[in-house]
Formats: structure tokens, sequence, C-alpha cells
């Protein structure tokens, strides 16, 4: 049996070395996403040399893929990785803005009297219309997902996008700075008081 870890979306996002690196458990075998395509459609797995070396077309394991050494893809995920191993402060940054983002979430929350949970871990966080944070899937989906709508309609309208269900996540990247991430909040506080109601 293997450890198979799917880093797509904590890959370089939680840490330079992705959820394993932050929670200290190293599996045989990670996925990775379009982070090592510098965002551009991809896909990549790595692992230890001998389990990587019974991959075809030398080894015995069958893999193939329509990404598969796309050079574009390729060079702006070298690029891409090579910046942010450069940066030695890139991670301290994203976490520092995310962090700011969740306080400014749950402060315009609570003047505005919304009933909000945030779930956040480094720079991805999620938001749910509901008292707790969820547990599982079966809680989330307990979270009031017309209000949400009618929030993220009126996050819309004050320039701000998000992504559109309350399942998915939100991202902070290097390309924010703490001025559009307060604009974010205040936009939020407007949107939560515009979304209290029904219509």
């Amino acid at each position: 049996a293997l450890l198979v870890f799917d880093e797509v979306m904590t890959g370089f996002r939680v840490a330079w070395d992705g959820a394993q690196g932050r929670y200290g458990v190293r599996p045989d075998l990670t996925a990775l996403g379009k982070v090592v395509g510098g965002g551009l459609p991809v896909g990549a797995y790595g692992g230890p040399r001998a389990l990587l070396e019974r991959m075809a077309p030398a080894g015995d394991v069958y893999q193939a893929g329509t990404l598969s050494g796309n050079p574009l893809a390729t060079a702006a995920g070298l690029a891409t990785l090579r910046a942010l191993r450069a940066d030695e402060g890139a991670f301290d940054r994203l976490e520092a803005l995310a962090s700011r983002l969740e306080a400014g979430l749950r402060t315009a929350a609570d003047q505005a009297g919304a009933p909000i949970a945030i779930g956040r871990v480094g720079s991805m966080l999620t938001v749910f219309f509901r008292e707790d944070a969820p547990r599982d899937y079966a809680e989330a989906a307990t979270s009031d997902t017309a209000r949400f709508a009618r929030f993220h309609r009126a996050l819309l309208d004050r320039g701000v996008m998000l992504p559109p269900s309350q399942f998915e996540a939100w991202f902070v990247s290097l390309a924010h700075d703490e001025p559009l991430i307060d604009r974010t909040v205040e936009a939020v506080g407007e949107a939560l008081e515009a979304s209290a109601g029904g219509g």
C-alpha cells in the first residue's frame, strides 16, 4: 500500500512543501496541479526515485496524460517555482495577508450580525453562512446557500469576484496586498448588510 497526497489545492499554497510540510507527514507519492505550471493547465506527481522508476516508459506501471510535458506549462511552472524559491518571505507574506483577511471578515460579520464560520489553512479560506465551522460535508450542506448567493452577487456589484459556491476555497496570492485585502473586507461588510434580507 502507498500513501498518496492530493496536493492539487494545497501544494505551494499552504507552505513551500505543501500540506505534507505543514503537518509533518511524508506521503509516498504527491499529486500537484496547475501551480506547477504557473497557473496553466498541467498536472504532476512526485515521489522517491524507486517508485518513479517504475513508471512508463522505462518501468512497468503505465501512465500517460494529455497535459504531459507541455513546454509552455513546464516553462511557466519552472519560472514560478524559481520565483517562489528565491523569495524567502513569500509564504510569511501569504500567511499575513490571509490572516488579515480572516480577521477582517470576522470583524465585518460581527458588525453586521451575520452568522459566518471561517475555515482557513495558509492562504486558502472558506466562508460558510452558519454558526459553527462545519466538520464534514453533511454539516457544510446545512449552510445558508441562499444567503451566500445574495452575498456573492453583492460582492460582484462591489468589484470583488469570489468562487460562486460557498463550498469552494478563496485563495490569497502574492498579487494581493494589504490595501486590496482592506478593500475586500470593506466590500464584504457592505455585502453582508445587503445580503441580510431574503430578496
